[in-house]
């Protein structure tokens, strides 16, 4: 029996998260999908870009990413809203669990995909488009919010398929509808294509998927040694992973922030680095993980990237020490030139288990960073993040625990109150 995938695709996911939670709990009688609108972030912290956008912003030529200047300069009447992620854990978990209700092997992709597995799954409902449009009303009716569902025989035709046509329907593309449907389209609508393969592969002539097809693989190979073969194998539908239930574990960690002023200051660079820090080595911790390499990046005013990393001696997630080698990194590579975004990256991920190499100069400074390093982790736990920060933020414009989602755009409101 043939493989049978789904991939199921929320449309414009926070968009429309947004317009159900305003008009179901709010009450408002506007729907952000029917207008002009997007979710982005604070203009005002220099974080303003389109995290999403309704249909009638689409089609005046908004895109995902887009700052929110360009975005107003394209549709002066947009209408903007701030993001809440705490909403969009909620209808994401709601979501999943709809979908486990109809497969025992559901891959959560990202916040709002998903692929499930639908094997042998035909004779309870007469037909995969049955299946496939019976989950896709059912979480309308019951959340508020449209999908697109792609159906095929592996997970990367089933999630070219879900791509097709928006919104609130469902595309099949099994192996005999590859040329029909897939080889036409725009080499770049391809799964893992971007623009600099774009670029490449436009100069070697090749425009669409049939295209890219057809190709001598020895000609890619060349261009692009391993990654030619994946572009190869994909626009001929060719797909061997399967639907994993279990996330694999993070190869990295990292965060970064935009400041909301051009940082030419080195002690407050390093002050962001800490808060970076701080957050990087509290999702080590909440993993039981070390990183063994740390890397520096940074943006500055003119949108110039540099990036600079460390293996270290060993693994670590103290933040005190993810701090000092950043800050070191820093010094290496900052030239004075005002920076408006950093970043802390970690890589190389060992089991927080794992033996750690003493030296002479660790001492007792390791056991002791790590032990308050856990004890601030349980009382954030217990009490809330910022229950308790390092002396160093107080009275400081930097929030102390950067580079994740801050409260403010987590938590949303009803009529009374937050929820």
């Amino acid at each position: 029996m043939d493989n049978l995938i789904f991939h199921i695709d929320v449309n414009s996911a926070f968009l429309s998260w947004e317009a159900v939670y305003r008009r179901h709990i709010l009450g408002e009688t506007t729907d952000l999908r029917e207008i002009p609108s997007a979710v982005g972030g604070d203009i005002k912290k220099r974080h303003g870009i389109i995290l999403a956008k309704s249909a009638p912003a689409k089609r005046y030529g908004i895109r995902t990413g887009d700052t929110i200047s360009d975005a107003k300069n394209l549709c002066p009447q947009l209408v903007l809203v701030p993001p809440h992620y705490d909403l969009y854990d909620t209808c994401s978990k709601a979501f999943m669990e709809i979908l486990r209700e109809y497969s025992s092997r559901v891959e959560q992709y990202s916040v709002d995909e998903a692929f499930c597995d639908m094997t042998g799954t035909i004779s309870i409902y007469g037909s995969a488009v049955v299946a496939a449009n019976m989950i896709k009303d059912r979480i309308y009716n019951e959340l508020g919010f449209t999908v697109n569902i792609g159906i095929s025989t592996n997970k990367l035709l089933a999630k070219m398929a879900s791509d097709f046509k928006k919104p609130n329907l469902v595309h099949t593309l099994f192996p005999e509808e590859i040329e029909m449907k897939m080889w036409k389209l725009p080499v770049e609508e391809l799964f893992y294509v971007g623009h600099a393969t774009k670029r490449k592969l436009h100069a070697l002539g090749i425009h669409t998927i049939g295209e890219l097809a057809k190709t001598d693989l020895n000609i890619l190979r060349a261009h692009f040694k391993k990654y030619g073969e994946i572009i190869y194998a994909f626009a001929n539908g060719i797909d061997l992973s399967v639907v994993a239930e279990e996330a694999a574990p993070n190869k990295g960690y990292g965060n970064s922030t935009t400041i909301a002023f051009d940082v030419d200051d080195e002690q407050v660079a390093k002050i962001v680095l800490l808060s970076l820090a701080e957050t990087v080595c509290t999702r080590l911790r909440a993993d039981s993980v070390m990183a063994t390499v740390v890397a520096v990046r940074m943006v500055t005013h003119e949108f110039h990237h540099t990036s600079h990393q460390r293996t270290l001696l060993t693994a670590t997630n103290t933040t005190n020490e993810i701090h000092k080698v950043a800050c070191k990194l820093f010094d290496e590579m900052w030239d004075g030139t005002p920076l408006r975004k950093l970043g802390i990256h970690t890589s190389k991920i060992v089991s927080g288990d794992s033996l750690r190499q003493m030296n002479l100069f660790d001492m007792d400074r390791y056991e002791k960073f790590s032990k308050l390093d856990l004890a601030v982790d349980r009382i954030r736990d217990r009490y809330g993040v910022d229950s308790i920060m390092r002396a160093i933020f107080l009275n400081k414009h930097i929030y102390h625990m950067s580079g994740g989602i801050p409260p403010e755009k987590r938590k949303v409101k009803n009529k009374e109150g937050i929820i």
